[in-house]
């Protein structure tokens, strides 16, 4: 089933709303789509006025900015998760999320499910 982000065909009271026209296919949403730790995997999408979007299904290196530089590095795990406590246990990307790394703990700043690309900062 798809997901539509239009206005609702009812009231805030319940009543029914007289429809002026039918869905647009610019009101369409999309399933969130879990980043978690693994094979780098994708998904590319139409995103709005036809660009292309691309969410990462999956990911097993991420960019990390450090003092000396930006390097690449393999995530070992999820460390905490401000977005849900339950991402942690079943390792979900989102932005804000700390993971622990070759080079430490860090917190990724990028949004793995919009942007395409895993980008982080180093916390210790």
């Amino acid at each position: 089933m798809g997901f539509w982000q239009g206005r609702s065909k009812r009231k805030n009271t319940g009543g029914r709303l007289k429809t002026a026209r039918t869905k647009k296919k610019r009101e369409m949403g999309s399933e969130f789509i879990e980043p978690r730790v693994g094979d780098y995997r994708k998904k590319v999408t139409r995103g709005f006025g036809g660009h292309r979007k691309l969410k990462i299904k999956s990911a097993e290196f991420v960019n990390v900015v450090t003092p000396d530089g930006a390097k690449r590095v393999a995530i070992n795990g999820v460390v905490e998760n401000p977005a849900n406590i339950h991402y942690v246990r079943r390792n979900v990307l989102t932005k804000g999320a700390i993971i622990d790394t070759e080079v430490g703990k860090a917190r990724i700043t990028s949004r793995p499910g919009q942007h395409g690309v895993l980008n982080a900062v180093l916390i210790e």
